[in-house]
């Protein structure tokens, strides 16, 4: 039997027990390393693969001569492998032993938001989450901050591919301009905060340096006759200088990366995000100083979080987003990857419009600043009946048979609370138990 103290991890810091699952030996931190079990099972085409998908899906269009039906046929084949990429992503979550894991990923790739608008966008996401985000939450945050911004949907997402230097070769010759938008991101979403120590010229400047990044054939590109000539000076260090390099662009994110505020921004984030919406300013010190301490390694920060006693608290204040909801769901339902990967075409729309009615589209937050955090916005009446829908649903076609009591032994162990114990008991159907168990605090809550 599992204990409590597992349980709270679980909950808390994973997706859930798995009534099948053998729990993985080792701490938290542990699940960090090592080679990722579904890394074989859910392959993800790479950056430059999936560029060439796009310029054949843009060479047939030509082809067919900008017919609307062709061109329509395209923007739905593209849109059905993203809907492919939700499905693998759902799959890890799922199975995935390293929950922890999992839920670093979710959460860095929250806060590197990319919103696809197109469809060509919908497509490249996929390479998104495992070239720039999966590879890097465990190390240099540096690393994942270069990743992320300079990753082809970034680019398209933030209209970098629209910003030229005014004065550049390329600015000159078009009439192009300045577009600020990743730059404002950055600083303001990615690194420093709101209200960081950032004025309206560094975002100018910053932009004028990010300029020249693009956009090529097979993936992003530097072109310095785009590139703002000049050097520029931000957070009052200067920048650049002689011939636009890339590399110029990487030095500030280096420098942005070890900044006293990006630290104490990262661990702010991370403990309302893990622990909880109350203010613990001490802790978000220690988190930000280890952080520095460690030239900016993210396990640093982790490390803190978790030795620290909230998070074994056994309040949970945290309400489960619906796509988090949904895995931890499957995983009590003994859902495997390969069930999720091989689902028909209609029950994964179904599952895309019972997620949109919870209030959350896949990939598709309203703004870069990404999902909420707070609880009330998870829990309006019509997104708990649309929660409540679904798990009826789930528990009637996968649980109908299966003994409830024992499903919540399974999955909440000692902590279940003694109401849920009685409601569970008392239902008069199996399935009808199964339901008071999914839909009660315990798993929506984290």
């Amino acid at each position: 039997m599992l204990t409590r103290s597992e349980i709270i991890q679980a909950a808390r810091f994973e997706y859930g027990i798995r009534p099948d699952e053998t729990r993985f030996q080792g701490g938290l931190l542990e699940q960090l390393t090592g080679t990722d079990p579904l890394d074989a099972l859910v392959p993800v085409e790479s950056t430059e693969a999936r560029f060439a998908e796009l310029r054949k899906f843009r060479e047939l269009r030509q082809s067919m001569g900008g017919d609307a039906d062709t061109i329509k046929q395209v923007q739905r084949r593209l849109r059905r492998h993203a809907a492919t990429d939700a499905m693998r992503n759902l799959a890890r979550m799922v199975q995935n032993p390293r929950g922890f894991r999992e839920r670093l990923f979710a959460f860095w790739l929250d806060h590197f938001t990319v919103s696809p608008k197109r469809a060509n966008e919908d497509y490249m996401l996929g390479a998104y989450l495992e070239e720039a985000i999966r590879p890097h939450i465990s190390g240099q945050f540096s690393e994942l901050l270069k990743a992320a911004v300079t990753h082809p949907s970034m680019l398209f997402y933030l209209d970098q591919i629209a910003s030229t230097g005014p004065n550049s070769v390329a600015g000159q010759r078009q009439e192009r301009g300045l577009n600020e938008n990743l730059a404002r991101e950055v600083l303001e979403l990615h690194t420093l905060g709101v209200g960081g120590p950032y004025t309206q010229d560094d975002v100018r400047q910053f932009a004028e340096l990010l300029t020249g990044l693009g956009i090529g054939p097979e993936g992003m590109r530097f072109a310095p006759n785009r590139a703002e000539p000049g050097a520029e000076v931000i957070l009052g260090h200067r920048y650049g200088g002689a011939r636009a390099r890339i590399e110029h662009i990487y030095e500030f994110l280096d420098d942005l990366a070890m900044n006293p505020a990006t630290a104490t921004h990262l661990a702010r984030k991370l403990v309302v995000h893990f622990i909880g919406p109350q203010a613990r300013p001490e802790l978000v010190a220690d988190m930000a100083e280890a952080y520095l301490a460690s030239g900016g390694n993210l396990t640093a920060l982790y490390e803190v979080l978790l030795d620290n006693p909230a998070a074994m608290a056994a309040d949970f204040p945290k309400v489960r987003p619906p796509v988090e909801y949904v895995a931890t769901v499957l995983r009590a339902l003994n859902f495997d990857a390969e069930a999720i990967l091989n689902a028909n075409a209609g029950d994964t729309r179904k599952l895309a419009k019972a997620l949109e009615a919870m209030g959350q589209r896949p990939f598709k937050p309203n703004g870069p600043d990404g999902w909420p955090e707070d609880a009330e916005s998870w829990i309006t009446p019509p997104q708990l009946a649309a929660r409540i829908a679904w798990a009826g649903q789930a528990a009637r076609t996968y649980a109908s048979e299966q003994d409830p009591r024992a499903l919540m032994q399974a999955v909440l162990g000692n902590t279940a609370p003694e109401f849920l114990s009685f409601a569970v008991s008392g239902a008069e159907t199996k399935w009808e138990g199964v339901v008071l168990l999914l839909v009660s605090p315990s798993l929506m809550r984290r």
